[in-house]
């Protein structure tokens, strides 16, 4: 029988190695995914969900699972170093002009790139897409964005539900 998600941080914050590299078995796909999805580059996005898998080992003891599941706790964690890594990101680099030489690159339809779902998602309201990428990409259920987010489990799923039903209409 699997270890429930709290019982594998329990077990880190006892300093249970077993534990931990479970933990991390478990969540390394969400959690690169949530990084990749916020700082884009993937080397980037490693860096992140490394440091975050760090800052829940070291925090492991201080975690409530009254407050939010542990898969919502993990994610906020990469999210919140993501988009710290991305801001530091976009202030060191410095901005590339075009050259003003070079011929624009013509548009590629998103369509041809095989982005339709893509092109639909961001064609949502963000607080009907939100909800739809955290529980089909990430994995969380109505419940768990509904506590991270602090809405109304009601609220979660009518905004899904309605997402799910734009996109219906626009892939037909």
């Amino acid at each position: 029988m699997a270890l429930s998600d709290e019982a594998l941080v329990a077990g880190m914050a006892s300093g249970d190695a077993d534990a931990a590299a479970a933990f991390v078995r478990r969540f390394q796909a969400r959690v690169l995914g949530m990084a990749r999805s916020v700082v884009g580059d993937p080397d980037l996005a490693e860096e992140v969900a490394q440091e975050a898998f760090v800052r829940v080992w070291l925090r492991a003891a201080g975690y409530d699972p009254h407050r939010a599941p542990a898969a919502a706790w993990v994610l906020t964690i990469t999210r919140n170093l993501a988009v710290d890594a991305a801001r530091r990101r976009r202030r060191t680099e410095p901005e590339l002009l075009p050259c003003p030489l070079a011929p624009p690159a013509p548009p590629v339809p998103d369509d041809a790139a095989g982005d339709g779902l893509a092109a639909a998602l961001r064609a949502l309201p963000p607080e009907q897409s939100r909800p739809i990428v955290l529980s089909a990409v990430y994995g969380l259920t109505a419940k768990e964005i509904a506590e991270w987010d602090g809405l109304p489990l009601g609220t979660v799923k009518t905004r899904i539900r309605l997402g799910l039903a734009k996109l219906r209409d626009r892939l037909g």
